[in-house]
C-alpha cells in the first residue's frame, strides 16, 4: 500500500486507521493487489474539507473511492463502505 499525504504530515494513528479499514476488505476478495491512498485537505471547503481518495487494484480492472468529511477517519470509513459496494459488484460481474 502506498499511502501520500499533501500538503501535512498524516500520524502513525491515522495511517494505522486507514489500513486496517482497507485490511478488512481483502476478507471479501482476495485478489486485491494493492491501495495507493491520496489524503487531503480541500483549502475551499470549510467543514468537510478532509479528503481520502483509494484506488484499489484488481486483477484486470481499478476501483475507485474519493470521499470528503470533517475528519479523515470518517472519510475513511465512507471511502471503505463505497469501496465495499464496488467490490460486491465486482464479483459478481467475474463470476458471470
Amino acid at each position: 500500500m502506498k499511502m501520500q499525504s499533501v500538503g501535512f504530515k498524516a500520524d502513525s494513528k491515522l495511517e494505522a486507521f486507514i489500513n486496517q479499514k482497507l485490511k478488512k476488505l481483502e476478507k471479501l476478495d482476495s485478489t486485491i493487489t494493492g491501495y495507493d491512498v491520496i489524503l487531503n485537505i480541500d483549502k475551499s471547503s470549510t467543514k468537510d474539507n478532509k479528503v481520502v481518495e483509494v484506488k484499489m487494484n484488481v486483477p484486470g480492472s481499478e476501483l475507485f473511492a474519493k470521499k470528503k468529511s470533517k475528519t479523515f477517519e470518517e472519510a475513511a470509513d465512507l471511502v471503505s463502505e463505497a469501496l465495499r459496494t464496488q467490490i460486491i459488484k465486482y464479483k459478481e460481474i467475474k463470476t458471470k
